[in-house]
């Protein structure tokens, strides 16, 4: 189950002197890890290589002055220090400043930086807010990557959150079944911790990060199948990111393997605008005509996905493009008023995130369908909008 990590790219001998002297500038700002087997994915002969540019530093994280360190302002929801806490019916808990990799698109970076104090061992408070907060029946466990924690580690939170009879359901979100599967194959302890506290009506779920098809390996497969039969469902999600899997194709392939394995595709996300992210992200409209061409090409059960973006104000997915118009749907809302609000906007290829859209009908309640601006929502032409005025 020892695997080694790798936390500079000068460690890394198949990347040539000229290659690491121009990554160096870069892990002076964003740090760099990745596990040994992670590494060996990557075919080394292709400079483009989706892997490669998923874990290896590029120069042109640091090429520019846009992004936030906090792009779906968490500090806003931040209730009691590593606690986050907004959607009513669910409780983030930070548990891990640790990944087996930094992927190169992350959006919490400001964890792994220096003088990072956002998250702390002790997590009595976090539990004790929970156990206040009877509308909160979903616990997710993140990070960092809990499954960085020790098992007799993680066993204590568990065991601490499931003392809490109105938290039905515990989230684990992980990307250790791509970055290194053998952390949960060969270790029995976590698997019995995972069965013992993954009951018929108090499941435990696993967040997965599966990013491309060429992660799902026979080691990956192999965790996959130890947590099935710990009794623990798993859901993935992932973001469109430009170079890696920006490809319908590519996306089609992904889904399918994911359903073959029993892995359930739940979130495809809009790349986060994150500081450094720019290099990685693919506009809107483009990820959308992606992940419909991916749809095209999978069963049922991999149509499940959903294209979101985490925005400050809630989980906004892009449902329908016409030709002039975008609509969108609050999933998830931190105003509870909002919760299926429906926004449509004039389209706008450039458009990398809500902000850079401007509102054309801003809320379409259920109770007005027969309202004719919703005419919009089917495409009408700017022409028969009754609002352009």
């Amino acid at each position: 189950m020892t695997t080694r990590y790798i936390t500079s790219v000068s460690q890394i001998p198949r990347l040539s002197a000229g290659e690491k002297k121009d990554i160096r500038e870069v892990e002076n700002w964003f740090s760099f890890k990745a596990s040994e087997y992670y590494l060996n994915l990557i075919d080394w002969s292709d400079p483009y290589d989706p892997i490669r540019r998923l874990i290896i530093p590029d120069p042109g994280e640091i090429g520019g002055e846009d992004g936030d360190l906090d792009p779906s302002s968490e500090s806003t929801y931040t209730v009691v220090p590593g606690l986050q806490h907004k959607y009513a019916r669910t409780g983030l808990l930070l548990v891990s400043d640790r990944c087996a990799g930094l992927c190169r698109y992350c959006f919490r970076k400001r964890l792994f930086v220096e003088g990072a104090d956002e998250i702390s061992p002790d997590i009595t408070a976090r539990i004790n807010y929970i156990r206040k907060h009877p509308e909160v029946t979903n616990v997710l466990l993140t990070g960092g990557d809990p499954l960085m924690l020790p098992t007799k580690k993680l066993r204590e939170i568990i065991a601490d959150i499931r003392t809490i009879d109105h938290v039905h359901i515990i989230r684990i979100g992980s990307k250790m079944p791509a970055y290194n599967p053998m952390r949960i194959s060969e270790d029995p302890e976590l698997l019995a911790l995972l069965k013992e506290y993954s009951h018929p009506d108090k499941r435990i779920y696993l967040m997965s990060q599966f990013t491309h098809p060429r992660e799902i390996t026979p080691e990956a497969e192999k965790a996959i199948s130890a947590l099935i039969d710990a009794g623990v469902m798993i859901l993935n999600q992932t973001p469109i990111l430009r170079g890696i899997n920006d490809s319908g194709d590519v996306l089609a392939k992904l889904f399918r393997k994911l359903t073959f394995i029993g892995v359930s595709p739940y979130y495809i996300f809009q790349c986060r605008p994150t500081h450094g992210n720019h290099i990685y992200a693919v506009p809107i409209e483009e990820s959308y005509r992606i992940f419909e061409e991916a749809r095209s090409q999978v069963s049922g059960v991999a149509k499940r996905a959903r294209f979101v973006m985490s925005h400050a104000t809630g989980k906004i997915e892009i449902a329908a493009c016409t030709k002039d118009y975008v609509v969108m749907k609050y999933h998830q809302a931190a105003d509870p008023e909002e919760m299926g609000k429906v926004v449509v906007c004039r389209r706008n290829p450039s458009a990398y995130w809500f902000d850079d859209y401007v509102s054309i009908v801003d809320e379409c309640p259920l109770s007005s369908m027969d309202d004719p601006r919703n005419d919009l929502v089917i495409g009408a032409s700017p022409e028969a909008d009754p609002l352009s005025e």
